[in-house]
């Protein structure tokens, strides 16, 4: 199976064009992360093909319809956020993205991410979970609170206990209410930054 590199993944392209010669190197990975990541991928993989496709991920967005009371548009804005966040995940929209390759395409967008924020510009990580937020949102107080954080763990096919740790770890001022940026935050420290122990219960340990 061909390398990643700036040919074949975004976020590759989008490093090298602003002179980042970032590399990753499996070493450099908590054994930890490494398990996560791929308990993940297993997740995404809805027929176990060790293969995720587009339509694969696009399943989520659809799940959520049939939780919460979306409208068309909030779905679409849903569908269009996942497609250019696992677009540069490294989801390719025809030939998808293989178990091999996702824990690399994981950390160079992370490192990407990480650029992005250090140059100004918009994080794919707060557009996927701006759109997500804006159905969570049910009752349009601009706050999610842990029932509306069920829903979201439900879609996830996460125990919805996890909704408890969840909002612990995330409500960082404790007003009982989880702003747009904390879930943010959370999802940064959990899915993107080096390993720490500190967040492992964040889903009530399914990964």
């Amino acid at each position: 199976m061909p390398g990643l590199d700036e040919t074949n993944n975004e976020s590759y392209r989008y490093l090298r064009s602003v002179g980042n010669t970032w590399q990753y190197n499996v070493e450099d990975l908590h054994p930890k992360m490494l398990s996560r990541l791929y308990k993940r991928f297993d997740t995404f993989d809805l027929d176990s093909d060790e293969k995720m496709e587009m339509e694969e991920v696009l399943y989520w967005p659809d799940r959520m319809r049939q939780l919460v009371n979306a409208t068309d548009e909030q779905v679409e804005k849903m569908r269009e956020a996942v497609r250019i966040f696992f677009l540069n995940k490294g989801v390719h929209p025809v030939n998808g993205l293989t178990r091999e390759n996702w824990v690399e395409s994981n950390r160079v967008f992370a490192e990407a991410e990480r650029d992005r924020e250090r140059r100004g510009e918009p994080s794919l990580i707060a557009m996927l979970s701006n759109a997500y937020y804006d159905v969570l949102d049910d009752d349009g107080d601009g706050t999610v609170d842990v029932d509306e954080l069920k829903t979201m763990m439900k879609a996830f096919d996460v125990p919805q206990e996890a909704a408890y740790t969840f909002f612990e770890k995330a409500d960082t001022d404790k007003s009982g209410k989880l702003e747009r940026q904390e879930l943010v935050h959370l999802f940064r420290k959990f899915w993107m930054e080096p390993y720490d122990p500190q967040w492992d219960g964040v889903y009530a340990y399914k990964y």
